[in-house]
């Protein structure tokens, strides 16, 4: 066992502070990362302010990230997908049952068994809940640890390993989006990468926002039209003809609106997770044998077959830098909606404190 340094919370009204936690040492096929860059989630935040009480109970001291990408110092002497010096990222998730039929199937993420990279009992025991990425080291079981593209922009990698996995598995899932016409609800973290992976595919691309000043800024992510979704007419203008839409909204928001946007057999998945529950038109359903689902991140070779496209097309988030100093500042503003798109924050400045 060794010490790292990190920020933590002590409890729902503390803000993040520098500390320093108990990181494993290496079993035989354990990966030890030193972090480059974690990104910043909602769900962070969440998390931090126990917000999830009724779900998910945050345990203090709490280090959140779940969206890392770093360089491996050391492997375990069982390890032979990785070598000290790779680059390599860790998402939501850093263990699972291994057995049940979702991790049969690559769904590791669905798995009843799963430990979170962040806030899950710690099956190794070194500390009574699992630590993330906000911290200069983490080590990993080598099956959750994932190679990043050394031709991407690291910062900007970071959040595809839970914004990116969360947006591209529902429009990979979906099919062949060559030439269908596919809506993206909501620009945001989510939303952008939505526009972008949408676009990759060959999709005709169009956000809904409730922002007019958000149209220039999705243009230039990728989209072909935007529609104001308070505008009726705007809205009446499209009705029917959706092949599929992504909805990213995390805000109560009335998805009827939305279903009928679809055309027949289309879809909508739900990605963001409003906090009351959605009063859904079983009429706007039933006519044109629309659907509603959900979708949360991916898989572990899912989220590896993400990276891999991203490498090839050039794909990483938009993203604002700051130091880890900035990070309860960072949290204000995320509250705010005041950043495009995400934050990632640069690891070597842990070094400074």
């Amino acid at each position: 066992m060794y010490k790292a340094k990190a920020y933590s919370a002590a409890s729902a009204t503390s803000p993040l502070a520098s500390t320093q936690i108990p990181r494993r040492d290496t079993t035989e096929r354990d990966v030890q990362i030193e972090i480059l860059y974690c990104g910043i989630c909602h769900s962070d935040l969440h998390s931090v302010r126990d917000e999830w009480s009724s779900i998910m109970p945050t345990v203090y001291p709490i280090v959140p990230g779940h969206e890392i990408v770093g360089r491996v110092t050391k492997v375990g002497s069982a390890v032979t997908k990785f070598q000290p010096g790779d680059l390599a990222g860790v998402g939501c998730l850093v263990d699972s049952d291994h057995t049940c039929p979702n991790c049969r199937d690559g769904l590791e993420q669905l798995c009843p068994n799963q430990t979170l990279t962040f806030n899950s009992p710690d099956r190794h025991q070194t500390a009574p809940v699992t630590y993330g990425g906000y911290s200069e080291s983490i080590v990993v079981d080598e099956r959750f640890v994932l190679h990043v593209p050394a031709n991407l922009q690291l910062a900007g990698v970071a959040p595809l390993l839970c914004a990116g996995i969360t947006t591209w598995s529902p429009i990979r899932r979906w099919g062949d989006l060559n030439g269908k016409k596919v809506g993206v609800v909501g620009l945001g973290g989510l939303g952008h990468m939505g526009v972008k992976f949408a676009k990759a595919f060959g999709a005709h691309v169009v956000v809904f926002t409730t922002s007019p000043g958000k149209k220039e800024d999705a243009l230039r992510l990728g989209a072909h039209e935007v529609i104001v979704s308070r505008n009726a007419d705007e809205m009446q203008a499209h009705a029917g003809t959706f092949d599929f839409i992504l909805d990213t909204i995390a805000a109560d928001h009335d998805i009827n609106a939305y279903l009928n946007m679809l055309g027949r057999d289309g879809n909508i998945t739900l990605v963001g997770a409003p906090e009351k529950p959605l009063a859904v038109s079983a009429f706007a359903l039933l006519f044109g044998r629309r659907s509603l689902s959900g979708s949360i991140i991916g898989g572990i070779a899912e989220t590896q077959e993400m990276l891999d496209f991203c490498g090839k097309h050039d794909i990483t988030a938009d993203v604002e830098v700051i130091p880890i100093q900035k990070v309860n500042e960072a949290y204000e503003r995320l509250v705010k909606s005041d950043v495009k798109y995400r934050f990632s924050i640069d690891m070597a400045s842990l070094k400074a404190e």
